[in-house]
This record gives structure tokens, C-alpha cells and sequence, in this order.
């Protein structure tokens, strides 16, 4: 009863965002071979369905060993995962954690600490505007500089596949057929924006992959803003 409670409130509290507002970017740290991913792979499916928020799968390759190969699994989002646990002050890494806006970390499938996380970031005034849009098969980014000044930032391309289907068959999650949402294949620093003038940026993403751009202090630290391409 307590799982379709908190289940039925995660949905409710995340109804209604404006499609206007600037999204808060969700990082999910998961792994096909970890046997405590599966909720948090579907509490990011549900967020990748919400205009306020973009949700992002990294599947990390350390769970490979056990049994199962996550053909997902990249090891620079290992690095990623280690850098953020790094700023943080933190020894160890795990999977589903979930990064929120580059600052806060929690457990993956805790919906209702992941609810209030993202109602704290929603509530934050913008510093910037920020938009992405594609001109052929390039993206053209455009951002107002950022007030207060934020320093040194890094304009990053992300690319995705929006949903693939994989039947485990080794490993901890063996017989399970999952479906997996956003899931990372590519992402690319395009630059540092030191934000004392308008960012003004084409680069080339060939391809029907969808993308989205995000601006984030190095470290990975916060992320300033974030736009998906048009």
C-alpha cells in the first residue's frame, strides 16, 4: 500500500508543470545489472514525460562484472558519476542515485525525497535564458548572460535515445524485460562561456537523436540552465 501511495503522489505532484518554465535537469545514475535500479528506471520514465524536467539515464559499466554486460554503459558516465562524488566530498558511488540539478544527490528510487528536490528547484528565480534550436543538421544555442554572474561555464550537447526495450537474461535482473527512457549515448563539451556577453553557439548535430543543451559550472558543479533542442 505504501508503494502505490507514494507511486499516486509522485504523479500527482508533478502534474501541471508549465511547459514554459525552465526544466530542472535529472541525472540517474543506473545500471541493467543492478538489482535496485528497476523503480528508479521507471520514476525517470515518468519524469522524461514531464515538460518541466529534463530526465537523463547514465548508465554507468560498473556493474558489468556481475553477470551482464549493460550495452547502455559508458564509462565516461562513471567518470561523470565519480567527478560529482568527488565535489561532494563523498567516497563511494552507487547505483540509482539520482544527481538534481548538478547539486543534490539522492537515492534513485525514493520518489518522494526526488519530489521535493525538484519543487525546491522549481522554485528558483532563472538566471539566464536559454534556447536551442536546430537550423539543418545544426543546432544553433543561444543565452542571455547570467545574472549574478556565475563564472567560467561549460555549454555541453547532450544526445539520447528517448526509449529501448532490453531483456536482461544474466546477472541480477535476469527474466526481467525493461523499458528504458532518455538514455544517454553521447555527451559532448562544446566550450567554457565566461557569461559576460550573449552566448551565441552553432555546432553540428547531425541525426534525428533528440538533444538538449545545458550550461554548468565546472566540477560538474550546478547547472545554470538547460534548453531542449527545438
Amino acid at each position: 500500500m505504501k508503494k502505490l501511495l507514494g507511486a499516486a503522489f509522485f504523479c500527482a505532484a508533478l502534474t501541471g508543470a508549465a511547459a514554459a518554465e525552465p526544466p530542472v535537469v535529472v541525472e540517474l545514475y543506473t545500471s541493467q545489472g543492478c538489482s535496485s535500479c528497476p523503480p528508479a528506471d521507471e520514476i525517470l520514465a515518468r519524469l522524461a514525460k514531464k515538460p518541466g524536467v529534463i530526465a537523463l539515464a547514465l548508465h554507468v559499466d560498473y556493474w558489468d562484472y556481475i553477470g551482464w554486460k549493460d550495452a547502455f554503459a559508458r564509462p565516461e558516465h562513471t567518470k561523470r558519476q565519480k567527478a560529482y562524488a568527488a565535489k561532494a566530498g563523498a567516497r563511494t558511488i552507487y547505483t540509482p542515485q539520482m544527481v538534481i540539478g548538478g547539486i543534490d544527490h539522492v537515492v534513485g528510487a525514493r520518489p518522494m525525497d526526488v519530489v521535493d528536490l525538484l519543487g525546491i528547484h522549481k522554485a528558483r528565480p532563472p538566471v539566464m535564458q536559454l534556447t536551442a534550436r536546430r537550423v539543418g543538421e545544426d543546432v544553433q544555442i543561444d543565452g542571455t548572460p547570467p545574472v549574478p554572474a556565475q563564472g567560467a561555464l561549460l555549454v555541453q550537447l547532450v544526445r539520447y535515445a528517448p526509449e529501448q526495450t532490453v531483456a536482461i537474461e544474466r546477472g541480477e535482473n535476469a527474466g526481467l524485460t525493461m523499458s528504458y527512457a532518455n538514455i544517454v549515448r553521447d555527451w559532448q563539451v562544446l566550450g567554457e562561456w565566461d557569461g559576460s556577453a550573449a552566448l551565441e553557439m552553432r555546432v553540428a548535430a547531425p541525426g534525428e537523436a533528440p538533444a538538449v543543451v545545458i550550461v554548468q559550472k565546472p566540477g560538474p558543479g550546478a547547472i545554470v540552465a538547460a534548453a531542449r533542442v527545438k
